[in-house]
């Protein structure tokens, strides 16, 4: 119980990250240690990018879900792997979905 309530807070956290983004007036960065892209309508990339990292943060709970089952359950290998495929989801999105409709050529 106590794994669950750790992983959810981590998600809350991550939707809370999300929501700051999403009304953000400045261009808020998604890779760490890189420069942000410049882009064409600020308002709409910081709502698309905060929309993002919130989605990320709910399917990042709802992953944790297996941890209820207590101590050594084999089906948090669920979460593991979820998060994983969760993670590459969203990268592949910012950059073939958010990047390229707001990047400034």
């Amino acid at each position: 119980m106590i794994g669950f309530i750790i992983w959810s807070l981590f998600g809350v956290f991550i939707i809370g990250l999300g929501i700051k983004d999403m009304f953000s007036k400045n261009l808020v960065g998604f890779w760490a240690n890189t420069e942000t892209i410049k882009v064409k309508d600020v308002k709409g990339y910081n709502r698309a990018t905060g929309r993002l990292f919130i989605i990320y943060g709910i399917v990042f709970i709802i992953l944790g879900i297996p941890l209820l089952e207590g101590q050594n359950t084999p089906y948090i290998l669920w979460s593991v792997i979820g998060v994983m495929v969760e993670t590459i989801a969203i990268m592949a999105v910012y950059s073939l979905g958010i990047v390229k409709k707001y990047e400034e050529k």
